[in-house]
């Protein structure tokens, strides 16, 4: 962590709300990008981004500096957004077995070649694992311990979302 950040860092701890607002701006960009890739839905995205920055602000003074700062918003704002996720759905595995067979995963959406377009076309269950393992970097097992799934599950999710995108770009050749 570089000072200036660490400097807002311990001023937040402190009850420094000008530099917790530093903070935010600093990092809103990136929060809203994982929760906007994770929900699939702007307005939700920016209603969880908030509900994530709450969350830290209450949370603050357990922040240990044994990561960066933004590693740890980052865990912050993926456990607001996998708890949300969890409370809109009772089961992500539910979702995933009912569209194997609802033929969503066949018809390839109108992407445009894009990948984040498509990436928001996936099953939530689906798009939540690869958005966490291939994008944020997140091991199988910590997946499966945010999303209450076995490993197995993340893994097998992982791969029907690749396998899903593949599909659907090469049918939009």
């Amino acid at each position: 962590m570089d000072k200036t950040e660490s400097k807002l860092v311990k001023a937040a701890q402190n009850g420094n709300t000008k530099a917790f607002e530093r903070l935010y701006r600093i990092h809103s960009g990136r929060v809203f990008a994982l929760a906007y890739r994770l929900c699939g839905d702007r307005h939700w995205a920016e209603d969880l981004s908030q509900d994530a920055f709450v969350r830290a602000w209450s949370k603050i003074g357990s922040f240990k500096g044994e990561s960066q700062f933004g590693t740890w918003l980052h865990r912050v704002t993926a456990n607001v957004v996998i708890s949300a996720l969890r409370r809109s759905k009772a089961n992500l595995e539910d979702e995933l077995d009912t569209n194997e067979h609802d033929g969503q995963s066949q018809t390839p959406p109108d992407l445009d070649g894009d990948m984040e377009k498509a990436i928001q076309k996936l099953p939530e269950g689906a798009r939540s694992v690869l958005v966490l393992y291939s994008i944020e970097g997140y091991t199988h097992e910590e997946i499966a311990s945010m999303l209450n799934i076995a490993v197995g599950t993340s893994k097998a999710q992982l791969h029907r979302a690749r396998n899903t995108l593949k599909s659907w770009f090469a049918n939009a050749e």
